[in-house]
């Protein structure tokens, strides 16, 4: 299958305007189906009229009323298709869409942060995907859907050499870079993990008795299945949909960044770029310890990409945390627990698992017995630090360091010595100012 491209306007002289392309001859597919799910939901709620409505029609006016019918959702979606362009300049890419009402999406090349390649089910036996673009300073990810598979590479190897401060020609001609596999969790360690985590058993257990306890309390069927639907919502989306979403989960390392790939029907094509990870998380569920599993988890300033490694040993997975964050000796990290004198009479028994550790290169934290979480951040993305004290802290002689980072996060030294803590607050902030001066610039690849 080959990708269906326009060129509406000729470049290549200097200061030509840039060439404008179309999305994928099949997308119009794609958009008609907007439409048609809106009359469906409106059919669902009004299910008795409209059958009133269609059984007082002839044969004849119902052939029509659903060619009609076909005919305008088939057209909105070619229309739709025919008005969006993009196009990649110099400094951004630009994106236009919009039948009635016209945007025009300006996306500054240097603002990036990642961008990802997914493919659903359909898409994948059409061969088309999608490109899925996080920037700076958005909460909202722009897509470009659909474009064939080869198209989509590569654009978006085109987009992260511009990104990353090649030129042009330079990047039209680099292509896709080479990768090295670090990672892969196979399917049966995915599934004992899962198994192993007990927060997916306490969601499908809540998941079948909330609704019979619901059912039992107010004798109204309805109001238990009311409580039914966000139940199982949760209790797929622990189970599995997660083990859908992270089957076959591969860590490969390229000049762009480490490249995740997974998914069992939905295959995604991530990318985290170096240098701007924001923190990295490690979670160690009480019944993987004896396997020595640990979940890396990770924050980056305007994606939603939240997951490194779903399960992996505990060295694999310090392995490709040294990707993201060079230089960091995880294993060298001495965690100082809280003092017992005041801790616990604030948080009774759990404070034991509170800990920190700051080398010199991250600010470390450590909380939880049951599922023991430990925090790390850059000294370079610390973005601001504040010192909390409640009135009962205060008679109990410790207090709170917080740690904000660049993607709205925040990492908490708990119940640390109040002096200790107010020395921390300095120290810190003058931490985060040498690392960020030294820091390496965010255009990875030069």
């Amino acid at each position: 299958m080959t990708s269906e491209t326009s060129e509406i306007s000729e470049s290549g002289a200097q200061g030509a305007p840039p060439v404008e392309r179309r999305l994928h001859f099949l997308t119009p597919l794609r958009r008609a189906w907007v439409p048609i799910a809106a009359i469906l939901g409106v059919a669902v709620q009004q299910g008795e009229n409209i059958a009133e409505w269609v059984t007082a029609l002839s044969l004849l006016l119902r052939a029509v009323a659903l060619i009609s019918l076909v005919l305008v959702f088939g057209l909105y979606g070619f229309l739709s298709w025919w008005f969006t362009h993009y196009a990649v300049t110099d400094t951004e890419l630009r994106i236009r869409s919009g039948l009635l009402f016209r945007r025009t999406a300006h996306i500054r090349l240097d603002r990036i942060q990642a961008i990802d390649v997914t493919r659903p089910l359909l898409a994948r036996v059409a061969g088309v995907a999608k490109l899925r673009l996080d920037v700076i300073g958005t909460d909202a990810k722009d897509e470009l859907a659909f474009l064939s598979e080869d198209d989509a590479g590569r654009l978006r190897a085109e987009l992260l050499a511009r990104a990353a401060g090649f030129t042009p020609a330079e990047a039209v001609a680099l292509g896709e870079a080479p990768e090295r596999e670090l990672l892969r969790v196979t399917p049966q360690d995915l599934a004992v993990s899962m198994l192993l985590t007990l927060s997916a058993w306490a969601a499908i257990i809540g998941g079948l008795t909330a609704p019979v306890a619901v059912w039992w309390l107010s004798s109204n069927p309805w109001a238990a299945a009311a409580a039914l639907l966000p139940m199982l919502g949760a209790v797929w989306s622990g189970s599995a949909g997660r083990f859908l979403t992270e089957y076959d989960w591969t860590v490969a390392e390229s000049p762009d960044g480490l490249r995740l790939d997974h998914g069992l029907l939905d295959r995604a094509h991530e990318t985290v770029p170096p240098g701007r990870v924001q923190s990295v998380r490690i979670v160690e569920p009480l019944l993987w310890r004896r396997r020595g599993w640990v979940r890396v988890e990770l924050s980056v300033a305007g994606s939603h990409n939240d997951v490194l490694v779903p399960v992996a040993t505990r060295a694999a997975a310090h392995a490709v945390v040294a990707r993201v964050l060079p230089g960091v000796d995880l294993a060298g990290l001495v965690f100082a627990p809280s003092p017992r004198r005041g801790s616990r009479w604030v948080v009774p028994v759990w404070w034991k698992g509170y800990g920190l550790a700051v080398s010199e290169d991250v600010f470390a934290t450590r909380k939880g017995r049951l599922c023991r979480r430990t925090e790390i951040v850059p000294h370079a993305k610390v973005q601001s630090v504040r010192y909390s004290q409640g009135p009962w802290e205060r008679a109990c002689g410790v207090a709170d360091v917080h740690v904000d980072t660049g993607a709205n996060g925040t990492v908490t030294a708990r119940l640390r010595p109040a002096a200790e803590a107010a020395g921390l607050l300095h120290a810190q902030a003058a931490r985060s100012r040498t690392s960020r001066a030294s820091a390496r610039p965010d255009r990875w690849m030069t």
